[in-house]
């Protein structure tokens, strides 16, 4: 039986919120993020929130019809970054929106954007998230795919940043393999950088 998947929308947001603050509530580079389980639990929604912001204006939320679990995707076109001169803004304003006095609310970004490929166009992955008690049924493959299949007839490469060795394996099933160059958070843990190639579609006459 297929899973139902529809484009999350503005009215979506709290409770595609509340999804991802679950789901990663207890994932390994949140922890580190938010190493106080207390402040964890009263600050990890609005991170999660801010990012979800970012894909409603200028991604793609896919989101199961059951509300269940959700992928969020933005598409990077090709070219040089624009902080030639390491003046990105972006992970210092993520801080001060979401939690100014925790400098490892800026540095996820600052390293995970260090070693994003910049030389193609690609789909970014940026977080997909499946509620705790459904995980394991699927859900989560069935939302990549239906990106990867657009990714495959399109010709066009997808990337993401695996935050655990479960959610890579799972990655690797899919195509994706790992780019030699991981993320290693200070006195924390590591993240996986991967890349997939789009796949030879079959013809249909």
């Amino acid at each position: 039986m297929g899973v139902a998947i529809r484009r999350a929308v503005e009215s979506d947001r709290a409770a595609v919120t509340r999804l991802l603050d679950e789901a990663f509530q207890d994932d390994p580079v949140s922890c580190w993020v938010f190493p106080d389980a207390d402040h964890r639990r009263r600050t990890h929604h609005k991170l999660m929130g801010a990012f979800l912001d970012i894909v409603l204006s200028e991604g793609r939320v896919d989101l199961t019809e059951d509300g269940r679990a959700a992928a969020l995707w933005l598409s990077v076109p090709a070219g040089e970054p624009e902080d030639h001169d390491g003046e990105d803004d972006g992970p210092a304003e993520m801080r001060e929106a979401v939690d100014p006095d925790n400098e490892r609310v800026e540095l996820v970004g600052r390293l995970t954007g260090a070693v994003h490929p910049t030389g193609r166009a690609h789909e970014y992955l940026l977080l997909i998230a499946v509620t705790p008690e459904h995980q394991g049924e699927g859900l989560g493959t069935a939302l990549i795919g239906s990106v990867l299949d657009r990714c495959d007839r399109e010709g066009l490469p997808a990337y993401l940043e695996a935050s655990n060795a479960r959610s890579r394996r799972l990655y690797e099933r899919l195509g994706f393999a790992f780019t030699g160059r991981p993320v290693d958070l200070p006195d924390g843990p590591r993240m996986w950088p991967m890349w997939r190639e789009p796949q030879a579609t079959s013809a249909v006459s």
